[in-house]
């Protein structure tokens, strides 16, 4: 990677939950806020439904009686058409993880920031 592509890489951000049965549950996202110094809005978020219009949705559902279904489709961002490559930074604790799995396959995409940790 070059060094503008290191600098424009996104933060990979982890949240972790512990669930009632005392599993843990995680989640994880791309923190977009850096593409907005270099792309467009429409270029860089996906759709997504106002509040507004989702409740005036449920309304006319609830008034006609209508049958409704909701369904999550798991990592479904994953699968989205993309023209352009994105970059993830993972950083600390979760990069070292990674490394863990696989070293040879790793290595190569591994940098240190000489900035004091």
């Amino acid at each position: 990677m070059t060094y503008d592509e290191r600098k424009n890489a996104l933060r990979y951000l982890m949240f972790l939950k512990e669930k009632c049965d005392r599993s843990i549950k995680a989640r994880g996202c791309a923190d977009g806020r850096l593409q907005h110094i270099y792309t467009n809005k429409e270029d860089s978020s996906s759709p997504t439904v106002s509040i507004e219009a989702m409740m005036l949705s449920c309304a006319m559902d609830a008034k006609e009686n209508r049958y409704v279904v909701v369904s999550d489709i798991p990592a479904e961002f994953l699968h989205a058409d993309m023209e352009d490559n994105i970059h993830m930074l993972l950083e600390g604790t979760l990069a070292k993880m990674i490394m863990k799995l696989d070293q040879s396959m790793y290595r190569k995409h591994t940098w240190y920031n000489k900035r004091a940790s």
